[in-house]
């Protein structure tokens, strides 16, 4: 067995001229590259970086500026429909104070919407009531959904009144349900309402460009209710707070399936409330077994 190969070490001087190439090469001075040329391609990409990142920084200046413009315009149109709401409410007030003092009456219009709701499932349901729902969007058991009362949409919901109960909102109990549970129909997908540029692109050529003008042409039932209401998906809303009395009968009955009238409000503000689930101890011990 041959021993193993020793390397040779190098002499003092071979060393010596080692570290002497070594410390010359650390010393080089890179200062003197500042002189070479930047080739053509380079300068171009830097020309072109800095033009884009120009454009770029002038196109955000410009949707602040625009962004900024369109709050301050969405602000003044809901001020300008909380004048007229207002200025609506005292009218009302003043006719009715005119209409006692002549010793009559005063009988208010007759609402121009309604608001439905499905309380009843599909278990025993004849075709055609089944059809009438699916007509008003009223698909599963708590939808709720807006109805311009007409004759033909009155004679729909007499077919169906067993099934649903429905009433007449106010403009607080249609503000409630846009913004806590307005959701709109965006290439077939249901997406909720975070911002006014999505009214704006549904349904600004109608005119409607934030949330509180559609508010308003849903309330008032303005010439382009119907477009306002298909942009709306149907609402969809927990059981009520503390149940229903009796689904089998009438709400002039005591129970409620029908007409409500202005209690619609009380019942929908029930629906808009979070469910709160109590679990027994008996329950508790249930689940830890």
């Amino acid at each position: 067995r041959r021993p193993p190969r020793s390397t040779p070490k190098p002499s003092s001087a071979a060393s010596d001229v080692y570290k002497r190439q070594v410390s010359t090469q650390s010393t080089w001075d890179f200062r003197d590259m500042s002189d070479k040329v930047v080739p053509e391609l380079v300068k171009k990409k830097e020309a072109r970086d800095a033009e884009l990142k120009k454009k770029s920084d002038e196109e955000k200046i410009k949707k602040k500026a625009d962004r900024k413009a369109k709050l301050a315009e969405c602000i003044k149109r809901g001020e300008k429909w909380y004048k007229a709401d207002l200025a609506e409410k005292k009218a009302l007030i003043e006719n009715k104070r005119q209409a006692k003092k002549a010793g009559n009456y005063y009988v208010p219009a007759e609402a121009k919407v309604a608001f439905v709701v499905r309380i009843k499932g599909i278990n025993t349901l004849h075709p055609k009531p089944r059809k009438v729902l699916s007509l008003l969007r009223l698909r599963q058991l708590h939808n709720g959904v807006f109805v311009r009362l007409n004759k033909a949409t009155i004679q729909m919901l007499r077919l169906v009144e067993p099934y649903v109960t429905y009433g007449y909102p106010s403009k607080e109990t249609i503000s409630k349900l846009i913004y806590k549970r307005g959701f709109i129909k965006e290439n077939g997908a249901r997406i909720p309402i975070q911002s006014n540029d999505q009214i704006e692109k549904g349904l600004g050529k109608f005119g409607i460009v934030c949330v509180e003008d559609l508010i308003h042409e849903i309330t008032e039932v303005g010439p382009h209710f119907k477009e306002a209401n298909n942009f709306l998906w149907a609402f969809k809303l927990n059981p009520p707070k503390g149940g229903f009395n009796c689904k089998r009968h009438a709400f002039i009955q005591g129970g409620d399936w029908g007409n409500r009238e202005e209690y619609i409000n009380e019942l929908v503000n029930n629906m808009l409330q979070p469910l709160k689930i109590q679990i027994t101890h008996l329950e508790l011990s249930l689940i830890h077994i």
